[in-house]
Formats: structure tokens, C-alpha cells, sequence
């Protein structure tokens, strides 16, 4: 298959790493200094674009791809609520996307328990749920995209929370919100932690990360799924298909 590369950063260069070990073929490699190759006719030939760059340029980014009729693979996360644009434009035909916060199997299996203990815990009101991230100190965006979409579920699955909010001296919402707090330091990989707290005990679920190979994996299989596609998808919707499930992912 061949596979551009947009945003050629540690991640970027991990994931074209991967894909050749794979037996693809890198047909472009695009970055902050040559956006003019998105014309180019070697972009124009990949079956597939896998970008990860910086929220600025996200949303730009994969409309380029669209342009070019390359579908394409994103992780970047932060520019809001742009990705609505992007799921209309697909589902015109405009567009061929794969979106998620984060690539990860083992993170999606997570967001499943973090929906499947939200909807327990309504039962239970003395316990109390936070959300917690820590990611490297490079990470620009914050809370974590993958915090963002554990939080929106857990809100949707868990009737007494109204919403969720990142804490700050300035911001404390009254009434039952759901506090998400963003720690940056060091080479973190990534962690997430769903902690549910009560005057007598806690229940904690957390994922960590080893490394960025995890991400960089799922990024190449969800590129290998999407090729031939056309529409909006989500790697629930990925990981539904390859398993043959329904209701595990979403």
C-alpha cells in the first residue's frame, strides 16, 4: 500500500517506520516546510495519508487531503469543534477520514470499561468520578484528547454527572461536573486515569502507556482498514469490524 506522512515529527517518523516494516511504501512525507507537496502527484497516488501534527494544523492538514482525494488517518487532536465540518463534509463525499484521540487498542478497550463502570456507578451516588492525564512535556493541547472523549463518555453513560470541566482557580462550576486535570512532565508516553471516590474507598482504572509504539501501530492498521473506504469512521467502529462485534466498541 502506499502511505503518505503528514507532520513528520517523533510520531510521524515512528509511524513510517512501522509501515515499512509492514511492506508499505512511504510515497510522501509532508511537514511545516513543504506543505506546497500536497499538490504534488506523488501525494496524489497514496491510497492513504496517516497525519499527526500540532492542533493549529490539523484541521488544514486533512482538508488538503481532501482535496487531493487522499482519505486519510488522524490523531491530531484540539481543534475542536471543527471535526463536526469534517464528518459533514464526509459524509457528502467530500471526504474520506478516520479520526480518533487515540490509536492505542489497549486504550480503547479501556474507553469500553470506562462506559460499561459509568453506567454501574449510577446506581451508587456516594462515589464520586475525576479524570486524571499526564502526558510529556511537548504535549501542546490539554486535558489530552484521549481525556476529552473518556470524560464526553463517562458524561453520556453516567446520568448524575452534567458535564465535565478542567479545573482552575478561576473555573469551579457549581453543582455534579466532572473535574479532568492535565499534568504535563518529562518523556510520559501517556496516562489516563478514571478514579471513582467515596468517604469510605476508590475504584481506579488506569492505562499507561510503555511508549509511543502502541499508537504508531494502531495508526498503520487503522491506514491498512481505511484504504478503499469512503465516509467518516472512528476506531471503535474499526475495532467493531476486525472483531466482529457490535456492542464491545464504538
Amino acid at each position: 500500500m502506499k502511505i503518505a506522512i503528514v507532520g513528520y515529527g517523533r510520531m510521524g517518523r515512528l509511524i513510517a517506520d512501522m509501515a515499512r516494516e509492514r511492506g508499505h511504501e512511504i510515497v510522501a512525507v509532508i511537514d511545516v516546510d513543504n506543505r506546497a507537496d500536497f499538490l504534488s502527484e506523488a501525494f496524489r497516488e497514496a491510497d492513504v495519508a496517516i497525519e499527526f501534527s500540532v492542533p493549529a494544523a490539523g484541521y488544514d492538514n486533512i482538508m488538503e487531503c481532501f482535496r487531493a482525494g487522499v482519505p486519510v488517518v488522524s490523531g491530531t487532536t484540539g481543534f475542536g469543534n471543527r471535526l463536526a465540518e469534517l464528518r459533514e463534509l464526509c459524509a457528502r463525499g467530500e471526504g474520506t477520514l478516520l479520526h480518533s484521540t487515540n490509536f492505542s487498542i489497549g486504550v480503547n478497550v479501556f474507553r469500553a470499561l470506562n462506559r460499561y463502570m459509568a453506567r454501574i456507578m449510577a446506581d451508587f451516588p456516594a462515589y464520586r468520578p475525576f479524570i486524571r492525564e499526564t502526558h510529556h512535556i511537548h504535549k501542546l493541547d490539554h486535558p489530552s484528547g484521549t481525556a476529552v472523549t473518556l470524560a464526553e463518555e463517562l458524561v453520556e453513560s453516567y446520568p448524575r454527572a452534567e458535564g465535565w470541566y478542567e479545573p482552575t482557580v478561576e473555573r469551579r462550576p457549581e453543582g455534579a461536573w466532572l473535574p479532568v486535570s492535565s499534568v504535563r512532565e518529562g518523556e510520559v508516553a501517556g496516562i489516563h486515569t478514571i478514579k471513582w471516590e467515596s468517604d469510605t474507598d476508590w475504584i481506579e482504572l488506569t492505562h499507561s502507556a510503555k511508549s509511543r509504539a502502541g499508537f504508531a501501530a494502531g495508526a498503520v492498521t487503522a491506514a491498512e482498514w481505511l484504504a478503499g473506504r469512503k465516509g467518516f469512521f472512528t476506531m471503535g467502529e474499526m475495532l467493531s469490524d476486525i472483531t466482529h462485534t457490535s456492542n464491545l466498541f464504538r
